[in-house]
């Protein structure tokens, strides 16, 4: 039997505060589907649509929500299992069973969905409904409200989108402890990384010590695993390199409960015991930036300005070692830094590893009074806006000296009066380094969630051994 992560109080209770607050007209949440890998049969691991999930907490595919606003109604649709399906898969819950676990009374076949629907639309109720990512949510949509796809996109609902941001945005006391039992996952992943690499191994080996920690503890990954001796690239998911003594590992990973709640934590460690000299410097310089803009997480802060600080953290470290020069303001108000640290500080999580932004990004991460500016680097944050008592978040600095970017602006003497070119070359094979830790923004500042990770010089030295 299938057991939702919460009561069924608690997601009758949410749904309560979306009625109140969409007001009026007819919401679809429709759960996702089984994804095929090469052939029908043969599927992608299932991951339940995190809004379906907030709200019915079922982590079953081919599921469609219905909350009927105007008449205070709610409605599960989807298929009971047939004999093949026992044949294959074991007895399965009705779904008037899967209803009853998260206090819906009406539960009634996926069919009948087309023609509530095409009667609501009759009745001129409004409909609400999400912009699809999966393109076979859109392709249902279109036929069950008999709208083009491009219409499926460019009519979905701001109200529905701002009410349920505005709703899960902010944690309750159960998705904090449930966050807490994610990041205490993630934590023991990353410890078993740090214990366990050697040089001679090769990345894919230290990616199975990770992940089977995740296994272990019935989780999957929260994403796709970067962990790589080069760390100056962002996104690296490429595993075939083999460690080298003198070399570090980025080990960007995180822990996914069965109640969909992430953790996403990041640690850069030595393969040899120790850490070099120069590795020790620009570790020094991240760790900075990182409990800067740790101790400026409290409700009213502009996330943006906390970004910003921690820039001009890792500004004044890079000029200690002779690779940046000039007034540090002028120097990240140009955005130089940005030749070493080209993402943003941080991400909302939650249900999502970023937690939100299939309701769109900017949505999520700006309002009326923080826009996002295009300038390179600070582009990339994603999260700017004023932090709130249970908002929950990332907090990664890093330095990343990717060769070829370097090149590039040398090549076009960019931003020359901020940037010692000449010295940047003992620095081409450096990798990168990022520290990342997840925080609650709390009544009087902000906490790190879950158990402690080693993260100063000596905790990461200490765990070597």
């Amino acid at each position: 039997m299938h057991t939702p992560a919460f009561s069924s109080e608690v997601y009758t209770r949410r749904r309560d505060v979306l009625k109140r607050n969409v007001a009026s007209g007819i919401i679809i949440l429709p759960g996702n589907n089984l994804s095929p890998m090469n052939y029908a049969d043969n599927t992608y691991a299932f991951r339940q649509d995190s809004s379906f999930l907030y709200y019915f907490g079922l982590d079953v595919e081919g599921l469609v929500s219905i909350i009927d606003v105007d008449n205070d109604r709610e409605i599960l649709f989807g298929n009971n299992a047939t004999v093949d399906d026992l044949v294959w898969t074991g007895p399965k819950p009705t779904v008037q069973e899967l209803a009853h676990l998260v206090g819906v009374r009406d539960a009634q076949p996926l069919r009948a969905l087309a023609s509530f629907l095409q009667n609501a639309t009759a009745r001129k109720q409004t409909i609400h409904w999400l912009a699809p990512y999966r393109p076979d949510i859109a392709i249902a949509l279109s036929e069950w409200l008999t709208l083009p796809l491009q219409a499926i996109q460019k009519d979905s609902s701001r109200v529905l989108v701002q009410a349920i941001m505005n709703q899960r945005i902010q944690k309750s006391d159960e998705e904090i402890a449930e966050l807490e039992k994610a990041v205490d996952v993630s934590v023991d992943m990353h410890v078993a990384a740090i214990q366990s690499v050697r040089a001679g191994m090769f990345e894919y080996e230290l990616v199975s010590c990770v992940e089977a920690v995740a296994t272990a503890h019935y989780c999957r990954t929260a994403y796709p695993s970067i962990i790589t001796t080069n760390g100056q690239t962002l996104h690296n998911h490429y595993y075939g390199n083999s460690l080298e003594e003198g070399r570090m590992v980025l080990c960007d990973s995180g822990a996914e409960l069965p109640s969909g709640y992430c953790g996403d934590l990041t640690r850069t460690f030595p393969i040899g015991k120790r850490f070099t000299t120069k590795q020790k410097e620009v570790y020094q310089i991240v760790l900075n930036a990182l409990l800067t803009a740790e101790s400026l997480l409290k409700p009213g802060a502009l996330f943006k300005d906390i970004h910003l600080t921690a820039c001009r953290e890792l500004t004044r470290g890079l000029q200690q070692l002779g690779l940046m020069k000039g007034d540090v303001e002028a120097s990240v108000h140009a955005g130089a830094h940005a030749l070493f640290f080209q993402c943003g500080l941080g991400h909302l999580i939650g249900l999502d590893v970023h937690d939100m932004e299939n309701l769109g990004e900017d949505l999520i991460g700006y309002d009326d009074e923080v826009v996002r500016n295009p300038q390179f680097g600070i582009k990339s944050l994603r999260l700017g806006k004023r932090l709130k008592e249970g908002f929950t978040v990332t907090v990664e600095p890093g330095l990343y000296f990717i060769p070829e970017l370097m090149e590039m602006w040398k090549q076009e003497k960019k931003l020359d009066a901020f940037i010692n070119y000449n010295a940047l070359d003992e620095y081409k094979s450096f990798g990168g380094i990022r520290i990342e830790d997840n925080c609650l923004v709390t009544a009087s500042g902000s906490r790190i969630l879950g158990k402690p990770l080693a993260k100063t010089i000596d905790e990461i030295e200490a765990l070597r051994g």
